[in-house]
């Protein structure tokens, strides 16, 4: 073990060290979570749209999925800790920049840009002061807490969002988040650093592969719900007859491609390569990492249709949205903190698959209770299973992928496993909503074209006009739209009717294609190991 492991045994010490890193996991995870609630908010105070800050939060995700891999190998020239603690620096300018941000300009500089930036060498170098701080018997409780602290920033994120955007100001948020970076500084001295590498250096031509492939790739698949996956909408840029989003992803591969071929000509040439591509042969490593995956996609998945249901379906307020969607953290917190903790060596492959058995129930009661005259409770029994699932995954597959590897290179798998996570979390939100406005649109103009009531003049419009999809909107919204169009009463009702009717729709198929993921998962978990990392007990039964 590295040096300096040893800071952990010192109870109060490992409390301190773990209670720093979840800080900075549940930093980077509630930006995103909190500026959804408070789009049209943001919006009004920096002077832009609703797009442009939608914008930001896309570039913020672009930014983070760019520099995830080379922020890092940072670490392996610098320090662990150093990486950590300068990143913190950067994230902390970027909050302190985005709570005074008077435009659009220097919103995009403070918070897609240095925030983004300083998330990309944090996130990697949590992985690895995890794993050089704690023994191997105790990472995955320690995994499975940090984990824990970034999907319960997501659950909680729209009640801070909300609580911040009524009460007080969405500066609020990036003004605390600067006292909680001043915080983490403050205790990181307790974290024990690993040694740096020595000869150690950064592949330039590696990371512009990189950045270029992953950025390329997460840009189309954050574009497709505007411009299609592959039939082009409406005057959305197109090649060949086919939707700008496939070409971005081929190229985007190609790229990772190409990545790839240089770091083994690299490691041929006894070079120091950002990633050794030998690491993706390890069948534990790359079985982490699917693993991992589908669980973002899942998660975030479920994280966008939600929301919606309760805020949009419901007409909820953020705060009631918020506190609706709390029984999620407390399952995820209980398993991933619990399961380790009175369960040391229990298969991980058994608690990997209870996790994704959890996330299909959950999706699959949720699916079923679905309907138009439910009310919020009915996602209650649902957010319990989907957060046990999740806590499950969360205390297993961090120790899982470190352990795959040497701990010297445990900064890099971090780089790899949170791009690995960018690309299922971003993935997950855009399919989920592409699912969603498909089928609310096919739901929507099948309701209208059966209702007499509604004069065939303006079934042939709206066919025309809903050619590219239905937007999700509340019946307030609706009603006040058809009143502006000067629709009769008749006609508005019936849109009205069929509105609601397409929501639930689109909602369903939205976690139908979601459950379905996670049953696909189950197909993937024979990768996890079947004995914890560092056992001596013998290799378990399969289950």
């Amino acid at each position: 073990m590295a040096p300096g492991t040893n800071t952990a045994e010192n109870p109060v010490t490992a409390r301190t060290v773990l209670l720093t890193l979840a800080a900075g996991q549940f930093l980077m995870a509630l930006d995103s979570s909190v500026m959804n609630v408070s789009i049209a908010t943001v919006a009004e105070d920096v002077g832009t749209t609703v797009t442009g800050v939608q914008g930001a939060i896309t570039a913020y995700t672009l930014v983070m999925a760019m520099f995830m891999i080379p922020g890092g190998k940072v670490g392996a020239l610098i320090g662990r800790r150093r990486v950590f603690m300068i990143g913190c620096v950067i994230y902390g300018c970027g909050s302190f920049t985005t709570a005074l941000a008077p435009n659009l300009t220097v919103l995009l500089i403070g918070w897609s840009f240095l925030e983004g930036i300083g998330a990309a060498l944090i996130m990697p170098a949590i992985v690895a002061l995890v794993a050089g701080n704690f023994a191997t018997e105790r990472r995955p409780a320690a995994y499975g807490l940090v984990a824990a602290a970034g999907a319960v920033a997501i659950a909680v994120g729209p009640l801070i969002g909300g609580v911040a955007t009524t009460y007080f100001s969405w500066r609020w948020v990036f003004a605390g988040e600067v006292l909680v970076v001043l915080g983490i500084l403050v205790l990181a001295r307790r974290i024990a650093d690993a040694p740096v590498g020595e000869g150690a250096r950064i592949d330039v031509v590696g990371a512009v592969l990189s950045a270029l492939g992953l950025g390329v790739f997460v840009y189309g698949v954050l574009r497709s719900d505007e411009w299609g996956w592959f039939q082009p909408k409406p005057d959305a840029p197109s090649w060949l007859g086919v939707s700008l989003v496939v070409w971005l992803m081929l190229a985007g591969l190609l790229l990772i491609w190409l990545f790839l071929r240089w770091e083994a000509r690299t490691v041929k040439r006894r070079r120091e390569p950002l990633v050794d591509p030998a690491l993706l042969q390890n069948k534990q490593l790359t079985g982490g990492l699917t693993m991992f995956f589908f669980q973002y996609l899942v998660q975030m998945g479920v994280f966008f249709v939600v929301p919606l249901y309760l805020s949009v379906a419901l007409g909820l307020s953020a705060l009631k949205t918020g506190a609706w969607l709390l029984p999620l953290s407390v399952t995820l917190l209980a398993a991933a903190v619990l399961i380790p903790r009175y369960l040391p060596d229990v298969s991980p492959r058994r608690v990997v698959r209870l996790g994704v058995s959890a996330l299909f129930a959950g999706a699959v009661v949720l699916m079923a209770a679905l309907d138009v005259d439910a009310g919020a409770e009915i996602v209650t029994i649902p957010l319990l299973l989907i957060g046990l699932g999740m806590g499950a995954l969360a205390s297993q597959l961090g120790s899982v992928t470190v352990s795959a590897v040497p701990e010297s290179e445990s900064a890099e798998v971090g780089g790899v496993q949170n791009s690995v996570t960018n690309l299922g979390a971003s993935i997950g939100t855009a399919l989920a909503g592409s699912i969603l406005i498909a089928s609310m649109a096919t739901s929507f103009l099948t309701g209208v074209e059966q209702n007499p009531a509604v004069p065939a003049e303006v079934k042939s419009q709206a066919t025309l006009q809903l050619e590219s999809g239905v937007p999700f909107l509340s019946d307030a919204d609706l009603e006040s739209a058809l009143d502006e169009a000067g629709t009769s009463e008749k006609v508005t009702q019936a849109a009205l009717d069929a509105n609601k009717d397409a929501r639930i729709d689109g909602l369903r198929a939205a976690v139908a294609i979601l459950a379905f993921i996670a049953l696909l998962a189950m197909f993937f978990t024979a990768r996890i190991p079947k004995t914890q990392p560092g056992s001596t007990k013998p290799e378990q039964p399969d289950g």
